[in-house]
């Protein structure tokens, strides 16, 4: 009798447990606890206590044997690692931490994503349309989602799911689209498997936005293009500023009898022949109205807007610094281009702190008298103390304690609240070319300057951040006499000192 109880309860017990892991992998499976799941669970958890219970007086027996002490030592020595594991992987799961080590942090998320996607104040979708997965989109959206709760993404295969496509606007395979509300911004790049950060975040501001800011470029004397894709063309921040969701105009104050009303600032980049009076004053009219404006002036140049600089408590000094601290040089800069790493208190420079710009050809831009509070201003950029001016460029220059002046110096200015009107901004740099597409493709955070301006200017604040970095291009160019050394090294020379190695030991021991 007691034989077939043990014989039994063993059944019951084995029967259990199977029960209890069939049903713990089908819930695994399926990532939902569905009923049938749980009947097995149930049934399994009730036959397992039944069979320890009917055959607990032959656990016993078996347990106080010698052999079964030591296996049980073994089990649960076993058992203990196999849970620390497994806390260990589920803690990783609930609370994973990854660390980037590449200099750019390429796989870390950038100050801009992480501002932009936590503070999302409404659900955002983003769906990928196709059948088979993507890594970029698998690794990268997760990451989104973990800022915030608002971000829900999924991928639908449009062609057992045609309303869904047609409803979001999807044309082709690989589309990735965004949508918030009635918007939808489809992510550049995406279908052709190019889907980056900087894309996604920026399809993600366009439809959170609730209102689009108009960057106006004065134009008419000799200023920066927006369509100039040359080294000294603005091409580059242009695309970029439409990418944090700005709509870019050209204007031209004569023709337009003024500054439009629809632009939200506007910028002057790098004019080399005069305004006229009139047009200084739309300007200064337009900045006095509670208007913004980035006013950018290189050395050697006099685009005849005094009248502005002076009632903003604005000097611009005419002159060209030089930087003869030789860390430009480092870097591929000469002395005639200034390095900053010293930033003042502003919103614009608060994420530049330990970072570098670099300014070609600059002049000084300082606060004329430091002692006024309207309007309120402060310094941005400062150069270290081996810099100082000289009136010109020339092959050889010196620093004569007569003329120039030593730094630190300061290269750029902003302003704000001039009198009652506590809305207008201005912003005065005494260089253009550190926003043209050489300078913001150097080693510098020349980008994340010009774009923090324009998003104080706008009263962004929201975007003024680190962006998402482009990828640094380490190819190594070789000689064909260096490929060939390389190639005696790798395939002769160490598998020979390795072998030779081996041979002295084994000769010395043998």
């Amino acid at each position: 009798m007691k034989r077939n109880l043990q014989t039994t309860g063993e059944i019951t017990l084995s029967f259990g447990a199977a029960l209890l892991v069939a049903g713990y992998l089908r819930y695994s499976i399926q990532g939902d606890l569905e009923r049938l799941s749980e009947i097995l669970l149930i049934i399994g958890g009730v036959m397992f206590v039944a069979g320890l219970g009917m055959c607990y007086r032959g656990i016993i027996r078996f347990f106080s044997k010698r052999s079964s002490q030591l296996g049980t030592n073994t089990m649960i020595l076993s058992v203990s690692v196999l849970a620390i594991l497994v806390i260990g992987n589920y803690l990783g799961y609930q609370y994973h931490k990854r660390f980037d080590l590449t200099s750019a942090k390429m796989f870390t998320l950038s100050d801009q994503t992480k501002k932009i996607v936590s503070g999302l104040k409404t659900d955002v979708n983003v769906v990928r349309f196709a059948k088979s997965p993507d890594q970029s989109y698998d690794e990268l959206l997760p990451e989104y989602h973990n800022l915030s709760s608002h971000l829900k993404f999924q991928t639908v295969d449009p062609q057992q799911k045609p309303d869904v496509a047609k409803d979001y606007g999807a044309t082709q395979m690989g589309d990735v689209i965004v949508s918030a509300g009635d918007k939808k911004q489809t992510v550049q790049g995406a279908a052709e498997g190019n889907l980056t950060e900087e894309n996604l975040t920026s399809a993600i501001l366009k439809v959170t936005q609730s209102e689009i800011k108009t960057a106006c470029f004065i134009t008419g004397h000799g200023e920066k293009s927006t369509a100039d894709t040359g080294a000294h063309g603005y091409s580059t921040v242009s695309d970029g500023l439409k990418k944090e969701g700005y709509a870019l105009k050209d204007v031209n104050l004569v023709q337009s009898n003024g500054v439009p009303s629809d632009c939200s600032l506007v910028v002057i980049a790098g004019p080399t022949k005069p305004f006229f009076p009139q047009e200084e004053q739309m300007v200064s009219k337009y900045i006095g109205n509670g208007g913004k404006a980035l006013i950018m002036i290189d050395p050697q140049t006099d685009p005849q807007l005094n009248d502005i600089f002076t009632a903003w408590n604005v000097s611009v000094g005419n002159n060209v610094v030089i930087d003869a601290s030789g860390i430009g040089r480092l870097l591929g800069a000469g002395p005639a281009i200034p390095l900053v790493a010293d930033y003042g208190d502003s919103p614009i420079t608060k994420t530049l702190e330990h970072q570098m710009t670099f300014f070609p050809l600059a002049r000084t831009v300082s606060v004329a008298d430091k002692s006024k509070t309207d309007p309120q201003t402060v310094e941005l950029l400062k150069t270290s103390a081996q810099s100082f001016t000289t009136p010109k460029l020339a092959s050889q220059v010196k620093y004569d304690s007569k003329t120039d002046q030593l730094g630190p110096l300061s290269l750029g200015v902003a302003a704000s609240g001039l009198g009652s009107d506590l809305k207008a901004r201005l912003v005065v740099i005494g260089n253009s070319d550190f926003a043209s597409n050489s300078g913001v493709s150097g080693p510098g955070d020349n980008s994340d300057l010009f774009y923090n301006t324009v998003d104080w200017l706008a009263q962004q604040e929201n975007q003024i951040s680190i962006r998402p970095k482009e990828p640094t291009d380490r190819h190594i160019n070789m000689t064909e006499a260096q490929k060939s050394a390389l190639t005696w090294l790798d395939i002769f020379l160490i598998p020979g000192l390795v072998v030779i190695t081996g041979i002295s030991i084994w000769w010395r021991r043998r």
